[in-house]
């Protein structure tokens, strides 16, 4: 059993893992949506504390997805992403509160829990490889591959290709070493790059103080921001939030850790993520929520305790501290194609849980959410996961 809080090279290392998620959702959610830099990233290193603390293992932070990229594709307003927080957090503490979430979690079949893993591993592999070639929402706001890079092409190759493909190298020969840890090695060679090929954007304007932010920096939410964020952002999260952020972690979280997550539950994951949701409204940040996929990045990178939640988390809420609105100059350093070898990583060791599935049937359940994901949405795979699974238990049916 790994003890609660461990701070050592590997620690640190797994504590990065996840950076390729939570960074181009946030910049994209301050760049468009103009939500506030220091208190969306002091909330998300707040929230990384508080669960570690919480759940004693290791607990990823991460934004919610659906809500993130429908609101920079739709450039939706702060206060409408400010109203789905508040939601999200009132609709999982209820059924937190209630045990609503146990019931679901109990009843919902193991193939259908390796199906949204595999699919989410999925996505998150593609969207790796997305960030190499510069296809992602994000690269397409600034009509570039890699916007903070001096260099953008070595001849005919693009320069986040060849990043890419090194880092991805680099990692595979590093992932086992322990002297020097992957995470810290890709995240350190990234900030190097942006140092000496980047444009140092904002670096020049950095002042360092104490800066603490402010509480509703922009006010709050009007009842047409509630309807809003109702209809176009919280109805199409809720499912995949159930499904990925609650019972995909909750038997991954077991998975890895046994015995020691025995607070990671259901009803734990989702009054959890309702106060985080909370905490980031209140700072004027995003929707936060947990999630196999980073939990995956964070355990294959190293993190194997608490202690990766409070190095994190302690870094965010001193660069938030020290460069205030400025933080983002810093986060900007580090090139598009980093990001995208740790989504990789990430993905890949999630998908893999599906190697404990024998069964043909059960096997046809996981590989038909994954088709149902990638044609429509992890929401939709996770709903008719759990009907198809229980269906094909019949006799009468075969595959």
């Amino acid at each position: 059993m790994p003890l609660p809080y461990t701070f050592n090279r590997m620690e640190f290392a797994g504590s990065l893992g996840d950076l390729g998620t939570l960074l181009p959702l946030a910049i994209g959610m301050i760049i468009v949506n103009g939500l506030d830099p220091a208190g969306l990233f002091l909330s998300v290193g707040l929230f990384y504390i508080f669960t570690g603390i919480y759940f004693g293992i290791t607990t990823p932070v991460q934004p919610m997805k659906v809500i993130g990229a429908y609101a920079i594709a739709t450039a939706m307003t702060p206060h409408q992403i400010m109203a789905s927080g508040i939601l999200m957090g009132v609709c999982l503490l209820i059924i937190g509160a209630t045990g609503a979430i146990t019931l679901i979690g109990k009843y919902t079949p193991k193939a259908t829990v390796r199906g949204v893993q595999l699919s989410t591993g999925t996505l998150l592999m593609a969207e790796g490889v997305k960030f190499m070639l510069g296809k992602t929402r994000l690269q397409a706001l600034h009509q570039m591959a890699e916007p903070y890079l001096s260099i953008q092409q070595v001849g005919p190759v693009p320069m986040g290709l060849i990043i890419g493909i090194a880092g991805t190298l680099l990692t595979l020969l590093l992932l086992e070493n322990k002297k020097m840890p992957a995470g810290i090695v890709i995240v350190g060679v990234g900030i190097l790059i942006g140092l000496l090929a980047g444009t140092r954007e904002g670096l020049g304007d950095i002042r360092p103080g104490f800066y603490l932010p402010a509480i509703l920096p922009l006010g709050f939410p009007q009842g047409a921001d509630f309807t809003v964020a109702l209809l176009a952002l919280v109805v199409p999260q809720m499912p995949m939030t159930v499904g990925n952020a609650v019972i995909a972690d909750m038997d991954l979280s077991i998975n890895y850790f046994g015995d020691a997550a025995r607070r990671v539950t259901g009803k734990s994951l989702c009054v959890s993520m309702a106060l985080g949701n909370f905490l980031s409204s209140c700072l004027g940040g995003m929707p936060l929520c947990h999630g196999a996929g980073g939990l995956a990045a964070h355990y294959r990178f190293g993190a194997r305790s608490a202690g990766s939640n409070l190095m994190i988390g302690a870094l965010f809420i001193l660069f938030t501290l020290l460069l205030g609105h400025r933080i983002l100059a810093l986060f900007n350093l580090i090139p598009m194609a980093i990001l995208g070898v740790l989504l990789l990583f990430a993905g890949s060791q999630l998908a893999l849980t599906i190697l404990d599935v024998k069964d043909r049937k059960e096997l046809f359940v996981v590989v038909v959410i994954l088709g149902i994901t990638l044609a429509s949405n992890l929401a939709a795979g996770f709903a008719a996961g759990i009907v198809l699974a229980y269906l094909i238990r019949s006799e009468k049916l075969n595959v």
